[in-house]
């Protein structure tokens, strides 16, 4: 949900405000500048504390990305971004965006369903999975893994301000995974976002502002892939070569679009539904039993012939503790687990050669990391506190859902976080306060 909607009244925002103030004097003294840095920091509070990343805030103040949490356009003064769109548009084809806006960016096609062929032309996901295109020359989705007994692994919605104590679990199983990091969150926690490369984890697009991707204009389509590419060769080095859909919605078009621009598009077999839980009629209980039944499936021999993968979230603080709550399990229920490109041995997984991913039967031998070429960017500056941007939320349904709830992008320099700058911040500490409430 949006920052406004979680206030009730003014006391509730003062109060609020006062506390967030309170606690950045608390936290602005701490070193912010390097992911080595961020790396050690395990209490969330201070994890999810904004400071100041000069690369993005430069970015930022000269026009270079859209708002973030907001869908994605063609920034007016890009000429390489229309360029690029100009050069794919012969490879979009003639299918327009479902629904109607603003109701179908969050998943309401009610409109338009009744009158979508029941033949399902476009290989539209969310109307029957699809997932082999009906469009010639695009490449079916990876919705289960080639590797028999093999658990495709990875985390949509990244990156979390808080996940240092979910990252450093991994390490310590020598375990990797593909991160499906949305765009607005890099540019919010972008040293959280190198923690993943560092780590040798494999990095994905999970798309701008995460919002459904059929419901978009081509243009629209096309920005909230550009600029997630863009934001983590910003902020990593590298450009990735695959992605997921938010909500599992892709069609042809979608597909077009991200083929024209290199991205492999990645599905799931099952739904962990941790992301739902706590909406709706959704319980924790029924989030474990959905592992359970994964389990029970790997166990039975299901994924005897070929592997599988299942969502799973890095959204928040249930979700990450699902997925540690449930390793041990499926660590021992499936023969390997890896990341999505181990699986299909794409083991150059970003645009630039000097990063490379194991191939399958080298990670299962126990080569997890192949050594990357690729130094880390750094802060730049010699100081590590500054203005928070904005808050937005990375729903994982329709209807509710939130993401991190804050933010670390600093505005167009330092002096300005003595004034606005810190008003926003305390903003967006209280974002994630009362994330915590809720």
């Amino acid at each position: 949900m949006r920052l406004p909607s979680l206030f009730t009244s003014q006391a509730a925002v003062n109060s609020a405000l006062i506390a967030s103030t309170l606690f950045i004097s608390s936290t602005s003294a701490q070193d912010r500048t390097t992911e080595q840095g961020e790396a050690q920091i395990t209490d969330p509070n201070q994890e999810c504390a904004p400071y100041y990343y000069q690369p993005v805030s430069a970015a930022i103040a000269a026009n270079e990305f859209p708002p973030i949490w907001t869908v994605a356009t063609i920034v007016s003064s890009d000429t390489n971004a229309q360029a690029k769109y100009q050069s794919i548009q012969s490879q979009i084809p003639n299918i327009p965006p479902k629904g109607t806006q603003p109701a179908s960016l969050m998943g309401d096609f009610s409109n338009f369903t009744p009158t979508y062929p029941s033949s399902d032309p476009d290989c539209w996901w969310t109307f029957d999975q699809c997932t082999t295109p009906k469009l010639a020359g695009l490449p079916p989705d990876l919705a289960v893994v080639p590797e028999p007994d093999t658990l495709g692994y990875g985390f949509d919605d990244g990156p979390n301000c808080s996940h240092n104590v979910f990252y450093n679990f991994l390490s310590q199983n020598n375990q990797k995974a593909t991160m499906f990091y949305i765009g607005s969150n890099v540019m919010d926690w972008p040293l959280e976002a190198q923690r993943a490369l560092a780590d040798g984890h494999e990095i994905c697009v999970h798309t701008w502002a995460h919002r459904y991707m059929t419901a978009l204009t081509n243009d629209e389509v096309f920005a909230e892939f550009y600029y997630k590419m863009e934001a983590i060769k910003l902020v990593t080095g590298v450009t990735p070569t695959c992605w997921r859909p938010p909500f599992g919605d892709v069609d042809d078009r979608v597909r077009a679009i991200a083929h024209a621009l290199g991205l492999r598009t990645i599905i799931w077999k099952y739904d962990s539904n941790d992301w739902r839980a706590g909406t709706g009629n959704i319980t924790s209980a029924n989030v474990d039993q959905n592992y359970e039944d994964l389990i029970t499936r790997a166990q039975n021999g299901t994924f005897a012939s070929a592997g599988t993968i299942m969502l799973t979230h890095e959204l928040n603080n249930f979700t990450m503790s699902e997925a540690v709550k449930f390793y041990a399990q499926l660590k021992a229920a499936f023969k390997y687990i890896v990341p999505m490109g181990v699986a299909t041995n794409q083991t150059q997984p970003y645009v630039e050669t000097t990063y490379s991913l194991p191939s399958f039967e080298q990670y299962i031998s126990g080569t997890t990391t192949i050594s990357s070429g690729v130094p880390l960017p750094t802060d730049g500056s010699s100081s590590s506190t500054g203005s928070g941007s904005s808050s937005g939320s990375s729903s994982g349904s329709s209807s509710s859902g939130t993401s991190s709830g804050s933010s670390s992008t600093g505005t167009a320099s330092k002096a300005s976080s003595d004034g606005l700058g810190m008003l926003a911040a305390g903003a967006a500490f209280v974002g994630f306060a009362m994330k915590l409430l809720a």
